[in-house]
């Protein structure tokens, strides 16, 4: 057993210190387990390992709650071991997207800064049980330091009855202090959320905690199992240089200050890739108020463009964590983690000018986004933060290539299959194609700049086609839809394997 006395600085709590295998004894079927981690960062991975080898022997099923995806030795485990009832706010794992594709596991899909409130409520199915947290240290008076995440990692420790901390030593120390954690009091009580700039803190750097409420403290040496990005390829590039653009004529038509508003970007390549544009731009100063902090995060930083980002998350790929570890020092003064409450807190999104970049699978004509169903039925990953930032932004942009499947699949419809986010929540539309401002356009005028922007050529025509017929039909209605047709191009696909006629 590794030794972690030394970061366990609460003497009185070395006496807690056991195996993965007798705290995962301590999990009973049927418990609300709240755990840290989001995206494959900062979660706990010994002890969920240990329950999963448990459950093969003695097969049962928990609720998981946790504060967004989270890595192959959580989810994917208790996934592979059918150990998993209900599953929420968010994941990535293809064995658990696969279980609650086929009916194994209940999902439940919800905007990210709702998910802790709600569990403080009791509305999910009771509290917490157990709460299983990564840490990088205790502090003397039994206060949990978080590691590479934030989530919901201390609403969970306030809620739980119990709290199983792994003190993982793969995780540097000097995380210790990148954290600002606050837990705001829940209606009738909540008081306003005191943040005003990017960088102001509010809360303490440690979890509240105290040595009573941790049963067990486990040793832990795994590493945070993220992820590489794909390359940043042309329509990537493409999308960066477009929004820059925009961005630009934004400043010079004096509806945005020389540098900027602060950015959110959401999570994976194109995301990356997006803000990674900006390492190359005029932009100075840029201050990021987002979810996760990724590599191209990590390069406005190296390239002295970065005033400062708050996330809740460190989500780099491989290279960029072992860049984030190596750097600490330095990144210390430039980054905070915070509660994914307070990192997609729609009061502080509205109040400070967000300016939401996020990723769409599909989008339509009218304007609505489809984040996270294939064809309308099989589950992606989920909503995760986007609602929450799309709804109450400065500015609304989504991203999506403008064909998928090689070709086969236009992400441009005429109705989406399944939505997110409505046409009222929506301002700019960006692929590889073009740009679509549709600010201040009623549905048919945003369905040709969508169209004549957006769509790729092979799928152009068929769209103006199909919005034309749909005019006529029903005489110019508010938003013309050929109800019998609207969703004819997912079926086809379906049918056919490929969208085109």
């Amino acid at each position: 057993m590794i030794d972690i006395r030394d970061r366990v600085r609460c003497k009185a709590l070395h006496d807690k210190i056991v195996s993965a295998e007798e705290a995962a004894a301590f999990i009973k079927p049927g418990m609300n387990i709240g755990a840290s981690g989001f995206t494959p960062a900062g979660y706990p991975k010994a002890v969920p390992l240990a329950l999963a080898e448990r459950m093969k022997k003695d097969p049962f099923k928990i609720n998981l709650w946790t504060g967004a995806s989270v890595g192959k030795e959580l989810d994917g485990a208790l996934a592979e071991v059918g150990g998993i009832h209900k599953r929420m706010p968010y994941q990535t794992n293809t064995e658990l997207r696969n279980s609650l594709n086929n009916g194994q596991v209940e999902y439940f899909d919800l905007h990210l800064s709702e998910s802790a409130q709600l569990t403080r409520y009791g509305f999910l199915g009771g509290k917490v049980d157990v709460a299983i947290v990564e840490a990088c240290a205790i502090t003397e008076e039994g206060h949990i330091v978080p590691t590479t995440s934030m989530g919901n990692t201390a609403s969970f420790v306030q809620s739980a009855d119990i709290v199983i901390v792994e003190v993982n030593t793969s995780q540097p120390l000097e995380l210790e202090g990148m954290h600002d954690v606050y837990v705001p009091l829940d209606p009738p009580h909540r008081q306003p959320i005191p943040i005003v700039k990017v960088n102001d803190r509010i809360g303490t750097p440690y979890i509240p905690c105290g040595p009573d409420k941790i049963k067990y403290i486990v040793p832990c040496d795994i590493s945070d199992d993220v992820r590489p990005f794909g390359p940043i390829d042309d329509n990537s590039q493409k999308m960066s240089e477009l929004i820059i653009d925009f961005f630009k004529s934004e400043i010079k038509a004096g509806r945005l200050p020389k540098n900027m508003l602060p950015l959110q970007s959401g999570v994976g390549s194109v995301a990356n890739a997006v803000i990674t544009g900006f390492v190359n731009s005029d932009f100075t100063d840029l201050e990021v108020y987002t979810e996760v902090i990724q590599d191209g995060m990590l390069d406005l930083a190296d390239a002295g463009k970065l005033k400062f980002a708050s996330g809740t998350s460190f989500s780099p790929s491989p290279d960029g964590l072992a860049r984030l570890y190596q750097n600490i020092g330095e990144y210390r003064t430039k980054m905070m983690l915070r509660p994914q409450e307070i990192a997609n807190s729609p009061e502080i999104a509205r109040r400070i000018g967000i300016i939401a970049m996020n990723t769409a699978i599909e989008f339509d004509i009218y304007g609505h986004v489809n984040s996270t169903h294939v064809m309308g039925t099989k589950m992606m990953n989920g909503i995760g933060g986007s609602g929450d930032f799309a709804r109450n932004a400065y500015l609304t942009c989504f991203f999506s290539t403008s064909t998928a499947k090689n070709g086969a699949i236009s992400s441009i419809v005429p109705m989406c299959s399944h939505i997110d986010h409505t046409e009222h929540d929506t301002d700019i539309f960006v692929t590889e194609m073009g740009l679509a401002d549709v600010r201040g356009l009623s549905p048919r005028e945003r369905a040709r700049v969508i169209i004549n922007n957006c769509a790729h050529p092979d799928y152009k025509p068929m769209l103006l086609d199909y919005l034309e017929r749909a005019e006529k039909a029903t005489k110019k209605a508010h938003t013309p839809h050929l109800v019998d047709e609207a969703l004819s191009w997912h079926a086809r696909f379906l049918e056919t394997g490929t969208m085109k006629k």
